[in-house]
């Protein structure tokens, strides 16, 4: 482990004990070019890490298990505000199936236990480059340094403005067949999609129900081709404006439309705009798709590495795997044996003894 020290002398000190003297000592870590210059007021950070993970989601615990096992110095900032949150249960996660995303959390917490990583409960502020890697500023002010940052700060959905709609939503009202099509399956669904996506979207959710009907919330722009294939697969059109949802104890129960009409589904899919939670990734210039399936999601490659040098994002919030916890996860990994490889590698071309190298 990373505490134990190196060498038959018993004297050299570990990595995590580097930093922590250097950081106590007030060394200027992370200082930015400008700083450096004189161009901006120089301040000390009170800690410094060599990877800072911003968001305590699946993603993010999972990168910093594989780093806390690397024995690297990890801190962990989680504003405790989860996309899932609302949900019952996590699906389609191996051996976690049904487990309540709060819970989830809360395991994955208790096994970082072993591994030294550190945790601030609280939102990152802002975030920027320097000659080392990166400085990270915190909610109440603290600055921290490190050396790779790993973004999981996820995405948001931009939900309709539709009253009732956002009390249900996570539970009946849904934006994931595979998360949470299950417990709906063959069973009266309603549906709210773009006009292009009708055939696409139906083609899909025929997979739990054919008991499907589409919302268009007025008139509904559906091309003719598109309204004959949704006829001849018994889809029923209700062009009608909805004026709100009905709903008990997160129970979806009706679709109240404007002139009285009640609908009665017991769930209702929404396709669902997304926006970055954060905007830490653009503020570091990293870029997000403007169109298609990945609108919205930071540009990285299949291991989470961004166009900005030691910063990666991984989870919702980036192209490199689809918006669930299984590739979150997944994702998360990746990111962080690619990030720990490039530290050692950075370590091994120091001279012996040298800088933060030793290792514990």
């Amino acid at each position: 482990m990373a505490e134990e020290g190196l060498g038959s002398s018993g004297g050299a000190m570990t990595r995590r004990q580097a930093m922590a003297a250097a950081a106590s000592a007030g060394v200027l870590l992370g200082r930015s070019t400008a700083e450096a210059k004189g161009d901006e007021p120089v301040h000390a950070t009170n800690r410094a890490f060599d990877v800072v993970v911003v968001g305590g989601g699946p993603a993010g615990l999972s990168a910093a298990l594989v780093l806390g096992r690397a024995c690297l110095r990890v801190l962990v900032c989680d504003s405790g505000r989860g996309r899932n949150a609302p949900a019952a249960g996590v699906h389609g996660f191996l051996t976690q199936d049904g487990t309540p995303p709060a819970e989830l959390r809360r395991i994955g917490r208790e096994q970082l236990r072993p591994y030294g990583v550190e945790f601030h409960e609280g939102a990152v502020v802002d975030a920027r480059k320097t000659e080392d890697g990166f400085e990270v500023t915190l909610d109440g002010g603290e600055a921290v340094a490190c050396r790779k940052l790993i973004l999981a700060t996820g995405m948001a959905d931009v939900l309709p403005e539709i009253p009732g709609l956002r009390e249900l939503w996570g539970r009946s009202v849904i934006h994931c067949p595979y998360c949470h099509g299950w417990e709906f399956r063959g069973r009266p669904w309603a549906f709210l999609v773009p006009p292009e996506a009708v055939v696409e979207m139906a083609t899909l959710l025929r997979g739990w129900t054919e008991r499907l009907t589409l919302l268009t919330n007025g008139p509904s722009g559906v091309s003719p081709e598109h309204r004959t294939w949704l006829e001849g697969h018994a889809v029923e059109v209700v062009e009608d404006r909805i004026d709100r949802l009905e709903g008990d104890a997160g129970e979806f129960r009706a679709i109240h439309l404007e002139g009285g009409r009640r609908l009665e589904r017991d769930v209702l899919f929404v396709h669902a705009r997304l926006r970055q939670a954060s905007d830490l990734a653009e503020r570091l210039g990293c870029s997000l798709h403007e169109e298609g399936p990945k609108a919205g999601m930071v540009r990285a490659d299949p291991m989470g590495a961004t166009e900005v040098e030691g910063l990666y994002v991984v989870g919702d919030a980036s192209e490199a795997g689809v918006p669930s916890v299984a590739s979150a996860v997944a994702e998360g990994s990746v990111a962080a044996a690619v990030a720990s490889r490039a530290i050692f590698s950075e370590d091994a071309r120091r001279p012996a003894g040298g800088g933060l190298a030793g290792r514990g």
